[in-house]
């Protein structure tokens, strides 16, 4: 098994560093600039062709060598089009450190500087690069928190790790070892209930979901801060999804490493919350299992009883991730007063109503609702709201049980999901996001593989949402 690597962290150049300028234009300053600052640049640039572009470098020489380099912002339409657009520009630098120049609004200045630590994630785990890579390094702009745009970064980093890394080395035991390393680092306290100790402590969906696979099921629990509002974290942590006897095809399974990806979006939260220090009290509760067959799993029309004594008819194995939630949101709303915030790799029919870059969420509260929407903006992290339509409540009551786990008919497979998993809820102040947790293609600052959605809209959105 490969050796994991110590953690690259991404970092801002000091402050107090010689840093090279990095000019950033739109194709409607380059004229005025061209007669300016950059008047010994025109013939250069002219020659080269740069129309400000988004993302479009030319290095700039000067008498000693590297005099610094401009980079196209692009039309407002392509900078509304593409987020971290700047970070195109960072493998197009020569390893240094750099400032960014011109008279850039406070939030773009922040857009580029988060950008720019994204685009420094390497996920080399299993390849490791023949020789150290050397990238550009950004001063964080003046006006902004560097602070916080580093908790974001390193946070994103985690989730990316944990959902790129296969299940044969990210199993439930493997994840916890991560949540307790977690809750290590900032003085967390952990409880991890494990194997048939989950029958006995009242946790029997959880059980029933994992408990054909040979390594053990398993509820992670960690508490953090003793003052302020209580906040709780639930995150779906599926390390490997098969379907269970309702088998998914070959196809099907070629992503399921990546269903553990509410649990490594709740602890990429946990860790931004914690180093940052907010008054909250946090807990997080990972429910952490692998989907498998052999002689005991759980079959097709099976009746489980859930932590809260509701039945549940099992009408698809495939359908497991709501029935371990369920049994966590329980424990949740246990403790009174909380805000709870479930995070996870839910449906397929989440993607298909808004693709894999919207991160759809659930929330009868207007308040809490309005605080993601505004949250998203200032995280550059999109989301759109979903319905927890009522007149679909219905569909997810079998006759034979309180509740189905997978409703017949195709129709609105996200919106039940989300029901079902309100029905194990007793508070108003219930948030869910259905994440897809996966970048298909390389973007800017967002590699193909594993990312975390939803995570900086409610760090962002936290102040509003629990009136810090």
């Amino acid at each position: 098994m490969p050796t994991a690597p110590a953690p690259v962290l991404p970092a801002f150049a000091r402050a107090d560093a010689a840093s090279l300028p990095l000019h950033a234009l739109t194709p409607a300053q380059i004229a005025d600039w061209l007669a300016g600052p950059g008047a010994e640049w025109a013939g250069w640039l002219a020659a080269s062709g740069f129309e400000a572009g988004l993302g479009e470098v030319r290095l700039l020489p000067g008498d000693s060598g590297l005099a610094g380099a401009v980079v196209g912002l692009g039309p407002d339409s392509a900078r509304q089009r593409v987020r971290f657009g700047l970070a195109k520009a960072v493998a197009a630098l020569p390893a240094g450190d750099w400032h960014l120049a011109g008279d850039l609004p406070e939030k773009e200045r922040r857009e580029a500087a988060l950008g720019w630590l994204l685009a420094g994630y390497r996920f080399d785990r299993y390849r490791p690069a023949k020789e150290p890579t050397r990238l550009p390094r950004l001063k964080c702009p003046e006006g902004v928190d560097a602070e916080t745009l580093l908790a974001m970064a390193e946070a994103e980093f985690l989730t990316r790790d944990l959902i790129n890394t296969p299940a044969n080395d990210m199993g439930p035991a493997e994840l916890q070892a991560a949540f307790e390393a977690l809750a290590a680092r900032f003085g967390a306290r952990t409880e991890a209930i494990v194997g048939d100790d989950l029958l006995a402590r009242n946790f029997p969906m959880i059980h029933a979901v994992g408990r054909a696979s040979a390594r053990a099921p398993r509820l992670l629990d960690m508490r953090w801060g003793n003052t302020g509002p209580q906040l709780t974290l639930v995150g779906k942590g599926v390390c490997f999804d098969s379907g269970g006897l309702d088998i998914k095809p070959s196809a099907g399974m070629l992503l399921m490493k990546k269903d553990m990806g509410g649990a490594a979006t709740v602890m990429g939260l946990a860790l931004m919350i914690m180093r940052l220090g907010l008054p909250v009290r946090l807990r997080v509760l990972v429910p952490a299992v692998e989907n498998s067959i052999s002689g005991p799993a759980m079959r097709p029309r099976d009746i489980l009883t859930s932590r809260k004594g509701l039945t549940v008819e099992v009408n698809n194995t495939d359908a497991e991730g709501r029935l371990i939630l369920a049994d966590a949101l329980t424990l949740a709303c246990e403790e009174p007063e909380a805000l709870v915030i479930s995070m996870a790799t839910l449906t397929g029919a989440a993607r298909v109503a808004v693709g894999p870059d919207l991160a759809p969420f659930y929330a009868d509260d207007e308040g809490l609702a309005a605080a993601i929407e505004q949250g998203a903006r200032d995280g550059f992290d999109p989301v759109w709201r979903m319905p927890f339509w009522a007149p679909y409540e219905p569909m997810i009551e079998p006759g034979i049980a309180d509740l189905d786990n997978a409703p017949s008919g195709g129709f609105a497979g996200s919106v039940t999901a989300a029901l079902f998993l309100r029905r194990f809820v007793s508070t108003p102040r219930y948030v869910h996001f259905d994440i897809y947790g996966h970048n298909p293609a390389d973007a800017p600052g967002r590699p193909k593989g594993g990312v975390g959605q939803g995570a900086r809209a409610l760090l962002h959105a936290l102040p509003q949402m629990l009136d810090l």
